[in-house]
């Protein structure tokens, strides 16, 4: 058997040869006026060679570097650039774009060094001039290239040596700063002055701390001499000392010796009483403000504000108030001490510290000098760099020397050899004309082959119920009736039988009532219909054909079964009567039908009413098997309504019909709707297999048939299409015919 794409591809040039001969024929005639063509003209070849410059004698580091990297850069796009373009376009008169066209062939690194330019002109003068300038202007671009790297290196050293002395002045300000804060500190510690005044610090403070205790003792001594402290003493040494207040002390022990006196004998209202005490009480204020100004208040003299305190405390004799004083003396020197033990403790912490941290000083001057260096070592490289490169400024050259002038050679083309041309033409044609064939097959978007369908059920997960084959015949008694396979011994009947059994395993358990549909017309769904319903028949099933598709004629005629003349006017009371709307088929056995009262105006009606419903459920119940012919999803949803109240539905593919776009659109509906709607499977009709005939039959007598090429469930239904043409008028004639090709074709 051939390949898949073999038989699409030989149905595909049947339908579309003429447009293949086409291309082929337009292709052989342009190959044909191609070698009738005159040869082109001659043309002259101008060549010129150019080669690497030998390396100079350079006493720089910076030249070599720079003449290897513009010799990397000689390259066409660089030497033969616009500008030089334009430059030689307006030197010669050659369009710039006619000048690029020229070759500059560069070695390999293992070949001589030799660059050849090589540019065709229709006269050999002006091809012979543009080589030689192009050379030129090579040689010149390529000394300019190293020039300018040259000069923008020494540009880019100038511009980066005064930032890096800066860094460098900067760096030496940081280390000078450290030593001249911290150096002395790393200097001592170095040679152990540091540690020696650590220890220095260490034995002023223990000799601080013994003559403090010695005068604390000497003090507390005093003090229990005395019974005063330290404040106490402070303050009677300085009132017993001042002569002020000793004469305002006398005169208050004259006053009080007075007023005793008198007291004895006079009354205190007695004004001589009265005024000893007004001198009494005068003398007092004279003698607590004195006391204040020569303690100086402040919290010092408040305590004794009380003038028989002060006068307590003023009346210290010669030895005591030195006592006194000598007590303030001491306290003073243990202040002074004290302070000095204080400075000689901060002075050891400060040098203890310096010499904990003086490792991290070390590194730090460490760093700091290093960081000098290292700015020390790049600004002295960059002037080193910077004196080279204006020592290679007056040693760079250009890469390229002019080796060769340009030397013309003249070119000519052999004429055309026609055979040839028409030969390639021939195969570039049949190519094309076979690629066309193939393209406008995929464009048409129909399966041609089974295998294509069976593919595309395959990929919607369509359980494929069987393969029904192409049927042939030559005889036709009635081209109105559509053509059944009645006869018993039939080996078409076959297929359908396997279909039939097949359809008894699939999931869920064997359906009895059964939706053929298809998803647009001319698939062929009525002929499987009835001839599924024969092979259940001819198995000894009680089987009714229920005509569903009430938006086309009835075609009961085919089995040879009357029909109603009334069913048209009233086809509800055709359904509502079970018995009297079935007929009998006389040709097969145990098959009933109901014939389609169409075409019908109102047939969604029809479909939803009461009387359809009744008629299916009776069916189950009377018959064995019962198949439901449905008008095709793209007509209208006929077959989604009857659905419902059957067991499942039967999609119908025919390969040369079926559009691959169609059939995924209502596959992937009804796989939404799962839920709702049961597929049971999908058959492909109209397939190329072989069919075995008996010795004594030949297809001639499966059928009633006339002379026809083409099956004769296609050219019923072209003929089905007709009529519905006839009863749903030119709209549904026009959508009908994009579905179905017509009779002729």
């Amino acid at each position: 058997m051939a390949p898949s794409i073999v038989k699409r591809y030989s149905i595909a040039f049947g339908k579309y040869k003429v447009a293949g001969f086409g291309v082929f024929a337009l292709a052989v005639g342009v190959a044909g006026l191609m070698g009738l063509q005159e040869p082109p003209p001659p043309t002259y070849k101008a060549t010129g060679v150019m080669s690497s410059n030998e390396q100079p004698v350079i006493l720089s580091e910076t030249g070599p570097a720079i003449q290897e990297q513009g010799r990397q850069a000689l390259t066409q796009d660089y030497l033969i650039d616009d500008a030089t373009a334009e430059a030689v376009s307006e030197q010669i008169g050659v369009p710039p774009r006619k000048v690029k066209s020229a070759q500059l062939r560069t070695p390999a690194s293992d070949e001589p060094q030799f660059y050849r330019v090589a540019y065709t002109d229709s006269t050999p003068e002006r091809a012979s001039i543009v080589v030689n300038l192009l050379m030129e202007a090579a040689v010149e671009k390529s000394y300019l290239l190293n020039t300018s790297r040259l000069q923008a290196l020494i540009d880019a050293l100038n511009e980066r040596l005064p930032e890096i002395q800066q860094e460098l002045r900067e760096a030496e300000d940081r280390l000078v700063r450290f030593d001249r804060i911290e150096g002395a500190a790393i200097t001592l510690a170095k040679d152990g002055s540091l540690v020696g005044q650590i220890r220095a610090s260490q034995q002023q403070q223990e000799q601080l701390r013994l003559q403090v205790e010695e005068m604390a003792a000497q003090m507390d001594s005093l003090e229990q001499q005395l019974g005063l402290n330290v404040t106490q003493a402070y303050v009677s040494s300085a009132l017993s000392r001042d002569p002020i207040l000793n004469n305002l002390r006398a005169q208050l022990y004259q006053v009080e010796t007075q007023q005793a006196l008198l007291g004895q004998t006079l009354r205190p209202q007695h004004p001589q009483m009265v005024e000893l005490q007004r001198q009494f009480d005068g003398l007092e204020r004279l003698f607590v403000q004195r006391a204040v100004e020569v303690i100086g208040g402040e919290g010092i003299a408040t305590p004794l504000s009380n003038s028989r305190a002060i006068r307590q405390a003023s009346s210290l004799d010669p030895m005591r108030q030195e006592m006194a004083a000598r007590l303030v003396q001491l306290q003073t020197e243990r202040d002074i001490l004290d302070r000095s033990l204080a400075q000689a403790g901060r002075l050891e912490r400060e040098l203890k510290a310096t010499y904990a941290n003086l490792p991290d000083l070390e590194l730090e001057r460490q760093r700091l000098q290093q960081e000098v260096l290292l700015h020390k070592a790049l600004s002295d490289q960059l002037q080193a760099q910077l004196v080279d490169a204006e020592a290679a400024k007056a040693e760079t050259v250009s890469n390229l020397t002019i080796a060769q002038e340009a030397q013309v050679v003249e070119q000519k083309e052999d004429p055309p050899n026609v055979a040839i041309l028409v030969l390639l033409g021939g195969g570039v044609g049949l190519a094309a004309g076979g690629a066309l064939i193939f393209l406008l097959s995929a464009l048409e978007g129909r399966f041609y082959t089974v295998e294509e369908v069976r593919g595309a059920l395959q990929e919607r997960d369509l359980l494929l119920l069987g393969t029904l084959p192409h049927v042939v015949t030559e005889e036709f008694g009635d081209e109105s009736k559509m053509p059944v396979i009645v006869a018993p011994d039939s080996p078409y009947l076959e297929h359908y039988e396997r279909f039939r059994s097949n359809l008894r395993r699939v999931e869920g358990g064997a359906p009895k009532v059964v939706l053929i549909t298809s998803a647009k017309a001319g698939e062929g769904k009525t002929f499987t219909a009835y001839n599924l319903a024969i092979a259940s028949a001819r198995a000894g099933k009680r089987t009714l054909l229920v005509e569903a598709d009430l938006r086309s004629p009835s075609k009961a005629e085919s089995l040879k079964v009357a029909l109603d003349p009334h069913s048209l006017i009233e086809p509800l009371r055709h359904y509502r009567d079970f018995q009297s709307g079935m007929r009998f088929v006389p040709q097969v056995e145990n098959l009933y039908t109901i014939p389609s009262p169409g075409p019908q105006q109102h047939a969604a009606a029809i479909i939803e009413s009461s009387e359809l419903r009744r008629l299916l459920s009776q069916a189950r119940v009377q018959f064995d098997f019962v198949v439901v012919d449905a008008p095709s999803l793209s007509q209208c949803n006929d077959a989604l309504l009857l659905e419902p109240y059957t067991d499942g539905m039967i999609l119908v593919a025919r390969p040369g019909v079926t559009e691959g776009g169609l059939l995924a659109e209502y596959a992937e509906m009804l796989e939404e709707a799962e839920d709702r709607v049961r597929v049971l499977g999908a058959v492909i009709d109209d397939a190329e297999i072989p069919v075995e005939f008996p010795p004594h039959v030949s297809p001639e007598d499966e059928t009633e048939v006339t002379d026809s090429p083409m099956p004769f469930y296609e050219l019923w239904e072209t003929d089905r299409l007709e009529d519905e043409e006839v009863s749903n008028g030119a709209t549904s004639r026009s959508s009908v015919s994009q579905d179905v090709p017509s009779r002729r074709s």
